[in-house]
């Protein structure tokens, strides 16, 4: 674990060096700096400055902004009263933690108290102050990087205040994607977050203002799903994800979501409301009831309209999606009954060149067949053994692509003996040792592919 250093205790170790060691400044303040990063100390948020005169006519502009915003919201007592003056400093102050220094500038706010504040001032400002505590958030967004920050925003009570912000009603679009950006920024990384946003019952929030401004299109609203049901916190061993995931899905989540996808996403939000609703798709029951409700069909248009207009981003967002849905052996059937084989190859020949569309749509055909030899033998006929072969050619040094390849050509053959031939014949084992080879990450997907191929030396 990383050792905390203060400002003060590195200030007077750069002064030390230029007192006792007799360094001039630049050499004091790169030796500080070298001896406490080979420790192991956490530098960031420490202002790298020669202390003295020199310092206090330099003071940072992140901590000059950040102490005029903490002045400016004592001296009007939390009112609000001088409105332009604090959404000047607020945004000022985003501005330096999104600059080509942000992250650092960021540190330097979390270090100084500035999460303290700025959820301080939310929890001051009224529900009717919409512009300033939309740019409280967007601030607070742009400052929670880590855990660091985000246990800050948590002891500061930041859950419990955003949701209340959220609760007000606001008819402001901007609020809301500014609030929800926070639950988003806030979670990540944090499983604790989580579980505060959770007993607050954000779920529930969450329900209430997609069916509420179902025209309204809050992409941090997506953000703020996928984020809340992804176990990222290393630090815990039994993720609670799991779990909301699924009351996510018995209160109608999933149900609103592929409404949104039917109905009014915007093709910029599109790809995050996929990877919400792949979020929630965690069991069988639950991606076979998306399925009832339509999902299936919803992203099978979508993959169409996104091969006509060329939008990789798209295309790769509901291939994914879909790939999760197709983990149930009934949506399966129902993919494959809707044309599914021939609107995958028709997407690869218009992606032809993108590796990663062509390694998404290898992927999708991967789950549809297996433990499934009709739907092998059916994929054959399509011709994705000829894309298998033609992806291991065409891209040689994409490891991911090589890799998806053999276990879709392992799951063509396996029970059918009569692929193995038809591969066999148009030169993949050739191919499958060359990646295995060239590729460590294939390593083991390569070795099934050569057994189910039926030779003996697989392991060569």
């Amino acid at each position: 674990m990383a050792i905390s250093i203060s400002q003060e205790a590195f200030d007077a170790m750069v002064r030390e060096n230029m007192e006792d060691l007799g360094m001039d400044a630049d050499e004091a303040l790169a030796d500080a700096v070298e001896a406490l990063t080979l420790q192991g100390a956490d530098l960031s948020g420490v202002i790298k400055r020669v202390p003295g005169e020199a310092a206090a006519a330099e003071v940072s502009p992140v901590v000059r902004v950040l102490d005029e915003l903490k002045a400016s919201h004592s001296a009007c007592g939390g009112s609000g009263q001088d409105l332009d003056g604090l959404v000047s400093l607020i945004d000022e102050l985003r501005g330096l933690c999104c600059s080509g220094e942000g992250s650092e500038n960021a540190a330097i706010v979390v270090r100084n108290g500035g999460v303290e504040a700025l959820v301080a001032l939310c929890g001051s400002a009224g529900v009717a102050q919409d512009r300033l505590l939309a740019s409280a958030l967007k601030a607070l967004s742009s400052v929670l990087r880590d855990v660091g920050s985000t246990e800050k925003f948590r002891q500061s009570e930041g859950p419990k205040i955003v949701m209340d912000i959220l609760k007000g009603g606001s008819e402001s679009s901007d609020l809301l994607d500014a609030g929800f950006s926070v639950v988003a920024v806030g979670s990540a990384g944090n499983e604790v977050v989580k579980e505060s946003f959770m007993d607050l019952k954000v779920d529930e929030l969450i329900l209430h203002v997609m069916r509420e401004k179902s025209k309204t299109d809050v992409q941090s609203l997506y953000d703020a799903i996928r984020v809340l049901l992804t176990p990222d916190d290393n630090r815990v061993v039994a993720s609670q994800v799991y779990g909301y995931s699924r009351r996510f899905a018995e209160i109608g989540i999933g149900e609103v979501l592929v409404s949104a996808l039917r109905e009014q996403v915007a093709p910029s939000s599109l790809p995050s409301a996929c990877a919400a609703l792949k979020s929630i798709a965690v069991n069988d029951e639950i991606c076979r009831s998306i399925s009832e409700i339509g999902g299936i069909d919803v992203l099978l248009q979508c993959i169409d309209e996104a091969g006509e207009q060329k939008n990789k981003i798209i295309a790769k967002s509901c291939c994914s999606l879909l790939s999760k849905l197709a983990a149930s052996d009934a949506n399966k059937s129902a993919i494959i009954q809707r044309g599914g084989f021939d609107r995958f190859i028709k997407l690869a020949s218009r992606f032809s060149e993108d590796p990663s569309i062509v390694q998404e749509v290898m992927s999708m055909v991967t789950v549809l067949t297996l433990r499934s030899p009709e739907n092998a033998e059916r994929a054959m006929e399509v011709g994705y053994g000829t894309l298998a072969i033609q992806a291991m050619q065409r891209f040689p040094s994409s490891g991911q692509t090589q890799k998806q390849a053999c276990l879709m050509i392992r799951n063509l053959v396996v029970r059918n003996p009569k692929n193995r031939t038809v591969l066999l014949n148009d030169g993949a084992e050739k191919l499958i040792r060359k990646a295995k080879v060239m590729h460590g990450s294939c390593k083991d997907a390569a070795s099934s592919a050569l057994r189910d191929l039926g030779l003996d030396n697989y392991n060569a």
